[in-house]
């Protein structure tokens, strides 16, 4: 048996997604192509964690809600923790050329919106 949870949690969980990640599913792809988004985020020499859940997000983004399966919700769910998290840590000044930025991009979420 699946331990899938309430269409309401599911339902809180998209909000929370559709909330969180800011930027469409065109413009993180054209995103994840520069050197930017390679050049940040925790790896082990390959791709990092942030980018490869980036590729995923684009992928949730073009996905209807109907076809969205517990693995879907569960990484929508991740992505709102660290969109929270990674936003308190906000450094001071101008924000625009950070890696701060940069890795919250990575996770479809652009504070400069």
């Amino acid at each position: 048996m699946s331990a899938r949870k309430s269409g309401s949690e599911d339902d809180d969980v998209r909000h929370a997604f559709g909330d969180a990640v800011n930027m469409t599913a065109g413009e993180l792809e054209k995103w994840l192509e520069t050197d930017e988004s390679k050049s940040v985020g925790q790896s082990d020499g390959g791709e990092s964690v942030g980018h490869e859940s980036g590729r995923r997000i684009v992928t949730l983004l073009r996905t209807r809600k109907a076809d969205l399966g517990e693995d879907d919700i569960a990484h929508m769910r991740k992505v709102v923790g660290y969109v929270r998290r990674h936003v308190e840590q906000r450094p001071d000044g101008d924000i625009t050329d950070t890696r701060w930025r940069y890795s919250l991009m990575n996770w479809g979420h652009d504070p400069k919106k």
